[in-house]
């Protein structure tokens, strides 16, 4: 039997000018700017959706100051999804940026590494630089979800639907997820913060928040196994994603871009 494909959107809801030299590990001695987008990604066909994070809050954005252009959860409307009736979530990880509209989503399931509930409710969390990009809302909002019985747990690499699998990526955080998703042009794998810029995957340059810099270097190779080549690896941050794939149609140029197709580079 045939495995099912899957349309696949990545929706820009922000976005933040930072330095090659705060962004990466060793990065760039004269502060070079470098931009940051932040996307929440949908992943369809006429059986089921399914999202994959869901962005920042606005306030915790303003906090951070990151640029807020369209609410997370409200733009999945751009590509025919409703928050409200969205049954599957899937979070990459728990940071801030990741998992800040949960209660935007009353019927979802959300989908979540062990080790990633561990780390976050932890002895971890008692270094201040470990918890930094953590909300503590949003972890309790989590835990608040597994007793209402709205939490899969996965434990590695496991398939979530068929032609939808997560696939443990430690490294920026203990638990993170990345997951590959069956389309018409084969295996596309969206990295979220498991390589946060195509750098990351073909240069192998480390991101600088990262719990553990040896598995994040070893998550970068792993993602390349995964993928037929780099071209269907989508990171999680970088504006040349956005440059590379086509919007669905023109109203939507650069807000929401198709993955399930080829890129132009």
């Amino acid at each position: 039997m045939s495995l099912p494909e899957y349309e696949v959107f990545a929706i820009k809801y922000g976005d933040r000018v930072g330095t090659r030299g705060a962004i990466f590990v060793h990065g760039d001695p004269h502060e070079a700017p470098l931009p940051m987008d932040y996307f929440v990604w949908v992943i369809r066909n006429a059986d089921r959706t399914v999202v994959l994070d869901i962005g920042f809050s606005e306030s915790e954005g303003k906090r951070r100051k990151r640029n807020c252009l369209r609410c997370p959860a409200e733009s999945l409307k751009l590509v025919g999804a409703d928050p409200n009736e969205v049954e599957h979530v899937i979070i990459s990880h728990m940071h801030y940026d990741h998992v800040g509209n949960m209660e935007k989503f009353p019927k979802a399931t959300f989908h979540i590494q062990d080790e990633e509930m561990g780390f976050v409710t932890g002895r971890a969390m008692t270094h201040p630089p470990l918890r930094h990009s953590f909300v503590l809302s949003e972890v309790v909002n989590m835990v608040s979800a597994l007793y209402g019985d709205r939490v899969v747990f996965h434990d590695g690499d496991e398939e979530v639907f068929p032609g939808i699998s997560v696939h443990h990526m430690p490294g920026h955080t203990r638990g993170l997820q990345s997951v590959r998703v069956h389309t018409k042009r084969g295996w596309v794998v969206l990295a979220s913060d498991a390589a946060h810029y195509y750098e990351s995957i073909t240069d192998g340059t480390p991101f600088m928040t990262h719990e553990n810099l040896f598995l994040m270097l070893e998550s970068f190779r792993k993602l390349r196994k995964l993928a037929s080549d780099d071209q269907h690896i989508v990171p999680g941050h970088d504006p040349l994603v956005m440059q590379r794939y086509p919007a669905p149609s023109p109203e939507l140029e650069s807000i929401v871009i198709r993955l399930d197709v080829a890129p132009s580079q």
